[in-house]
Formats: structure tokens, sequence, C-alpha cells
């Protein structure tokens, strides 16, 4: 199955992921960038990740403000647990400001030198309630969600029972961490269902362009690469060969989720757009 070229609302979504990049030039590159996007891929809208610290926050407002100047729907991510209450609410109403419509509420992770304050937040449900209670209707709401488990959830039920959570508490739809394995996505899916859950769940996706990155990231997130990828990678000689054979192997995943009623893709771009742009080039029609 593929990709209609002329999406329409009720079409697949295709979205993106960046995160602000520390030097000033390089955000006016990545501005460039998305924009150069927007003109080849009829997408739904970029997000962009939460800077911890002061000047990362400032990083991260720059890039939203430059994307929502140039009329490109952008969708912010939010991290709570490094910031309390007040600061949140500062940051949302900066959002609203901008026309920021839609947010993605997470957790987060905390810094090795900070400590929780009196008035932080102690996940995303915190976070979900705010927005809900302080923004009425202001806001879509999207959350993560964890088809093979967050590396800190103790068994996969508790990681069904999270994101259902999620769902009850006023978020509109969840981004998944991203896997290679599609049966754990739709594994996942049916687990959710049966609660009587029918938000979309829109499957995260990570090109395959370095193989020590890779492995990396995954680690760190709890994401699971099957045997069979780890050995069709190490069978490769050159980069090229890394990338084309990565390039294979997710858009065979693409369409496979494509296939099974997915709502959407969201590809996690560590900047590089050329790596997406040529898995996307394969699947549009």
């Amino acid at each position: 199955m593929k990709i209609k070229k002329n999406m329409n609302k009720n079409e697949l979504e295709i979205s993106f992921e960046f995160f602000p990049p520390n030097e000033t030039y390089k955000i006016k590159e990545l501005l460039s960038l998305i924009k150069t996007l927007y003109k080849k891929i009829n997408i739904t809208f970029c997000s962009i990740t939460f800077g911890a610290g002061g000047s990362n926050k400032r990083k991260t407002l720059e890039v939203i403000k430059n994307i929502k100047n140039n009329n490109i729907e952008c969708v912010p991510h939010l991290s709570c647990i490094s910031n309390t209450k007040k600061e949140i609410i500062k940051i949302i109403n900066i959002y609203k400001k901008l026309g920021i419509k839609t947010i993605l509420a997470l957790r987060g992770d905390m810094n090795k030198n900070d400590k929780l304050k009196k008035n932080n937040f102690i996940n995303s449900l915190d976070l979900i309630t705010l927005i809900n209670k302080k923004f009425y209707k202001k806001f879509e709401i999207i959350v993560s969600a964890y088809p093979e488990m967050h590396p800190n959830t103790i068994n996969f039920e508790k990681e069904v029972c999270f994101i259902i959570k999620k769902f009850l508490f006023g978020a509109n739809k969840a981004i998944t961490q991203y896997f290679y394995d599609p049966d754990s996505y739709f594994y996942f899916l049916e687990k959710v269902s049966k609660y009587g859950i029918d938000k979309p769940i829109i499957p995260g996706i990570m090109p395959i362009i370095n193989v020590k990155n890779l492995i990396k990231f995954s680690n760190k997130c709890g994401a699971n690469i099957p045997k069979w990828i780890y050995k069709k990678l190490e069978s490769c000689k050159t980069k090229n060969d890394i990338e084309n054979i990565g390039k294979e192997i997710v858009i065979k995943l693409c369409e496979i989720l494509i296939k099974g009623g997915a709502p959407g893709l969201h590809f996690y771009t560590l900047n590089k757009i050329e790596p997406t742009l040529n898995i996307l080039n394969e699947l549009i029609t």
C-alpha cells in the first residue's frame, strides 16, 4: 500500500520531529530544511523537542517562532519533570500567543544536577490535567506511547494501563517510541482497544543511518532491534550499504504499518531530512 501524494484531512498523517540546534546559524539552516520539506511533502506538522535549561528553552522558542512565522504547523514538546507549574503555565501562555494549537505533553528526563522542586510535576498525567484545567479546549494534546515498554515500566500491563490513563485524563492522540517489529505495535493497539480506547496511536519511525548511534539510542529508550536486523546491518561493509539496507528495512516496516491501518507515521529525523525523504519517496505514489 502506498501513501497518496495529495493527502487530505481524512487520510494518513505524516509528521516529523526536529530538535533546536545549539548554534544560531544552525537554527536558520534547520528552518530552511523544514521549508524545503514542506515544499516536497504535504505533511501534517513538525514537532520540536523541548530543551532543558534556560538557554535551551530560549532556543526552542526561537525555532517555534520562526516556524510559525512561515505558516508551518508546529507542535512543540512540553516536558514537565524539571519545571514548576508556574513555569509550565508561563510557557503554555507563550505557545498560546504564538498561535500553537497542539502540544506534545511529556514527562521528560531530569538533568543530572536537577532536583525535584516542591511544585514539580511527577509525570505527564499531571501535565495533561493542568493543560485541560487551565487551558480548557485551547489545545489538542498528544502524548507518548511505548509498545515495547518504557525502560522504567515494571511490566507490559502497566504500560498499557498508563497510556489508557493518559487518554482518560484528556489526551487526544499518541505517538509511539520508535520500533522495528510491527507486531509489537499491533499487539499494543489490540490490548489498548480492549479497554474501549479508540484514540489514534501513531507509530514513531526512526530511519537507520548509523548503527552505533542506533544501538545507543535503543538501549537508552528501550526500543528493541530484532536479531534479523542486527545480522543484516552487521553484513554491511560501507556507509552506503548501511543506508540502503536501513532504508529497505524501514520502508517495509512503513508499508506493513500502513496496510495494517496505522493512522499516520511520525519520523524522528535527528535534523537530517534526506534519509526520511528517501523513505517517503518510495512510499508516495
